[in-house]
């Protein structure tokens, strides 16, 4: 796309960004191509392959057992999902940040719209497991528990929960991204510093920084899989 093109459109009255679309749909590419690739001729002897899909599996799972316990089977697969499409979005803007200055693909994750959907799609499935195992009246009376005084204060904490889910895992990759571009400049033959220690400086520098982010994205998708799967217990759970 050239530079002159519009970064975002409308459709039924909404406006959606190009940047974040594009960014969402190639984080969604690489984890079902991923999912394909590690999935393929499984086998009673697994290959290189096919162990690392079962420690995912197994890692995942391990987080649904430990936080929902027997009654998170039915969540084991939501939660791989959600874990490796973070993990993934978390990443790409590492590897294939690129674009002109209008339109670029990155992570998706930087951007709050999407990390706040996840939350609030999180927090859904929270609620809905809630209603499903009391029953729309029961689920709703658990906010009069332990008294009714405290229905405000029910309230406001499912709102926190779903900005502080959001808000933090936008924060930490945003951040991640603005230092690693940042840094990078020191890089590039034209910056500032203008010397070849400088330059050489600045690429050892990028090489940490994108490990260190690497690390952080990492650490973050399994603070978003094992809230969500704490939000989920909560629900299902009789305090």
């Amino acid at each position: 796309m050239s530079e002159d093109t519009p970064k975002t459109f409308k459709w039924i009255g909404l406006t959606f960004d190009w940047t974040t679309i594009i960014s969402t749909l190639t984080a969604f590419a690489v984890v079902l191509a991923l999912g394909i690739y590690l999935s393929r001729k499984l086998s009673i002897r697994p290959n290189k392959k096919q162990n690392l899909l079962e420690f995912i599996i197994n890692f995942t799972n391990g987080i649904v057992k430990d936080q929902i316990h027997e009654e998170g089977f039915k969540y084991k697969a939501y939660i791989f999902t959600l874990f490796m499409f973070v993990f993934i979005s978390n990443e790409i803007g590492l590897f294939l940040q690129f674009g002109n200055g209008s339109i670029q693909v990155k992570s998706p994750t930087a951007n709050p719209l999407v990390t706040l959907t996840l939350a609030l799609m999180s927090l859904m499935v929270a609620h809905m497991a809630g209603v499903e195992k009391y029953g729309f009246i029961g689920y709703l009376k658990s906010y009069l528990s332990p008294t009714p005084a405290l229905l405000p204060i029910n309230i406001l904490e499912q709102l926190t929960s779903f900005l502080t889910l959001g808000m933090r895992l936008y924060g930490n990759i945003f951040a991640g991204e603005l230092l690693l571009n940042l840094v990078s400049g020191m890089a590039m033959p034209n910056n500032t510093i203008g010397s070849p220690i400088g330059v050489l400086g600045g690429i050892v520098l990028t090489l940490i920084w994108q490990v260190f982010s690497l690390a952080i994205g990492a650490i973050q998708a399994y603070i978003f899989a094992t809230l969500t799967s704490v939000y989920i217990s909560q629900k299902i759970t009789e305090e």
